[in-house]
């Protein structure tokens, strides 16, 4: 079960500028998965949708991980040849 990281947080409005504050709750609660956790309790979900779900978020963390796991091996800098396989 995951638990609530933060119980309460505080934006300050510098120079009257709701906007901007507004802008970085939303991000903060972006970040946090606040808002995709209230949209998701805000109906009930059936059990096939939640297996869904959780499938589709675990293939989704495996591609992302298997990506950045690429991506940091071809940024590598102290390689002998840069691009190992290519003729």
């Amino acid at each position: 079960m995951r638990h609530v990281k933060f119980i309460a947080r505080t934006v300050f409005v510098q120079n009257n500028n709701i906007e901007q504050a507004a802008r970085v709750l939303n991000r903060i609660l972006g970040k946090e998965e606040i808002l995709d956790q209230y949209r998701r309790t805000r109906y009930f979900e059936k059990p096939f949708q939640t297996r869904r779900r959780i499938n589709f978020e675990k293939c989704k963390a495996i591609y992302n991980e298997d990506m950045n796991r690429k991506i940091q091996f071809v940024l590598r800098k102290n390689r002998v040849e840069p691009f190992p396989g290519s003729v």
